[in-house]
């Protein structure tokens, strides 16, 4: 009853939680419901049939702790764990043939199940040193710790105390599975390759080579008494062994196709002359980087006003972190911002932006060091993008000034938000001042009365002209037409371009209207220029 119970508590738990991998626990029920069988096969005399099902334990266990181990998952880096445990099966074999015998027994015990609880609870181990303070993990320890103990107790000590460390065993897995924490168990994380080191290349070839040399040993008495155990051990370790090796050629592999993306995208980034090309450059190399099937949606905005309150970066002070995740309602899948900031050229292109990616978790987790390293090239691309055409507007600033110079005509390059790029010597001499302020803008420069119209002017799309007084340093008023052209989209003005001027000049003072009737003056301009195109 415990046993099913367990096996029900933990369907019931993945169910609940939806962690991001189900077959680790769901091979952990299986092995608490083949124990279970084993107990009842136990009752009924069944010794044989028993062993296997308890035999099926182990293996469904090492399967399921295989599965939460593997890389990309809790313990990130699992080659140190697999050197140990190759080393621990190739001593539990030396002990095995030389200290228990052909008995298979120390005493009572059984050899066998013991060997294998001690693995067991070596991994969980491992595991909960890796998470840390887990809840989840730690009832997988204590449920190691009761089979340890139950394998040792039940055959010195048979009865109902014994059994405590079984039930244990079923208590705790099915608590494990109940609680939220197991959810990080399954979490992916970043693979992070450990360096070569000679002496953990030692321990897995002297792990590998024991089973041979016990085997010689044995044959060399001239009888082989534990064949099927050495055969076991070496295959064991065999098989470590090979998981060990795949580990490293699928990293190797990974970091190789990582850096052969990011080589071509950043030939293709330099090679950038414009936005449009930095987009097309990015999503050919997440194209090239990630599973077709992998990723949901791709969002390269080059502004922080293209984006949602969430992918926005927090106001907190110092630099943005190089990424952060968004939830997302299927636990399968998050959301991935990075943002387009370059700390030290944040001058150069202040509006941010960032690189956005919906998609499957495990794979963006695996690949999210690589999407930081993009954004950033990517960054760079558009910060160089920035300066050049600031260099080619300062030129053309400085072309223009030379060309208009002499000129009477008042030419005022503006921002969108009014500020003053440039202007013309002309603007300076009619409003009698040496330099204008730094950071001026237009609504500086005009009197109060027609800032209203000015700004209603310019917060429209399209050309136009307004007729307004400018604010001349001894206080007086000159009055000017002010023709604009809107050339916010065009890559090397991104601005207004204003054409002033000075209505006064050459008019008699009577023919010129009164401020209150300053509205009606374009009606009687175009009046005036009727009356003389056609005579009347």
């Amino acid at each position: 009853m415990l046993g099913i119970g367990s096996t029900a508590a933990i369907v019931y738990g993945v169910r609940r939680h939806r962690p991001a991998r189900i077959g680790p626990w769901l091979l952990l029920a299986g092995a608490i419901a083949a124990s279970a069988a084993g107990d009842v096969l136990t009752a009924l005399h069944r010794p044989g049939l028993a062993d296997v099902c308890f035999y099926a334990m182990f293996a469904l266990v090492a399967c399921s702790l295989l599965q939460l181990t593997r890389v990309g998952a809790i313990l990130v880096d699992r080659a140190r764990l697999i050197d140990l445990l190759a080393f621990a099966c190739s001593t539990l074999l030396v002990v095995w043939v030389f200290v228990i015998g052909d008995a298979g027994q120390i005493g009572k015990i059984s050899g066998a199940y013991v060997i294998g609880a001690l693995l067991l609870l070596a991994v969980v181990a491992r595991m909960l040193v890796a998470v840390g303070r887990n809840l989840s993990a730690a009832l997988l320890v204590m449920g190691a710790v009761g089979v340890l103990v139950g394998d040792i107790s039940q055959p010195l000590w048979p009865g109902r105390l014994s059994e405590s460390g079984f039930v244990v065993l079923y208590l705790a897995w099915g608590a494990a599975a109940l609680h939220p924490s197991m959810v990080r168990l399954t979490e992916p994380a970043a693979p992070r390759p450990s360096p070569w080191r000679g002496r953990w290349a030692a321990l897995l070839g002297i792990s590998v080579a024991t089973p041979p040399v016990v085997l010689l040993i044995e044959g060399a008495d001239g009888t082989v008494g534990d064949g099927v155990e050495i055969a076991v051990a070496g295959a064991i370790t065999l098989l470590l062994t090979i998981t060990r090796l795949t580990d490293s050629v699928t990293l190797n592999g990974q970091a190789l196709t990582r850096e052969r993306g990011l080589r071509q995208a950043s030939a293709a980034l330099v090679a950038a002359a414009d936005t449009p090309a930095v987009d097309e450059a990015v999503r050919a190399a997440i194209a090239q980087l990630m599973p077709p099937d992998a990723i949901r949606s791709t969002a390269f905005a080059v502004d922080d006003r293209q984006l949602t309150l969430e992918a926005v970066p927090g106001t907190e002070a110092g630099a943005p972190p190089r990424s952060w995740w968004i939830a997302d309602a299927d636990h399968d899948y998050a959301t991935l911002v990075c943002p387009l900031w370059l700390e030290p050229l944040a001058v150069a292109r202040p509006s941010g932006g960032a690189l956005i990616l919906v998609g499957r978790r495990d794979t963006l987790t695996a690949t999210r060091d690589t999407l930081e390293v993009l954004a950033g090239q990517a960054a760079l691309a558009l910060d160089r993008i920035s300066l050049v055409e600031a260099i080619g507007r300062r030129d053309s600033d400085l072309y223009l000034r030379a060309v208009i110079r002499n000129s009477a005509d008042i030419v005022v390059v503006i921002d969108e938000d009014q500020r003053i790029r440039y202007a013309s010597p002309s603007l300076r001499e009619l409003l009698g001042a040496d330099d204008l302020p730094p950071l001026a803008t237009l609504d500086d420069l005009v009197h109060p009365d027609d800032r209203n119209l000015l700004r209603q002017a310019f917060r429209s799309s399209g050309d136009g002209a307004v007729f307004c007084s400018l604010l001349r340093a001894d206080g007086s008023q000159v009055l000017v037409e002010a023709t604009y052209r809107d050339l916010r989209e065009d890559r090397l003005v991104q601005g207004f371009v204003v054409t002033m001027r000075d209505f006064t000049q050459g008019r008699d003072p009577d023919e010129l209207p009164q401020r209150e009737n300053r509205d009606d003056l374009p009606a009687q301009v175009n009046r005036r220029s009727a009356r003389h195109k056609f005579r009347y």
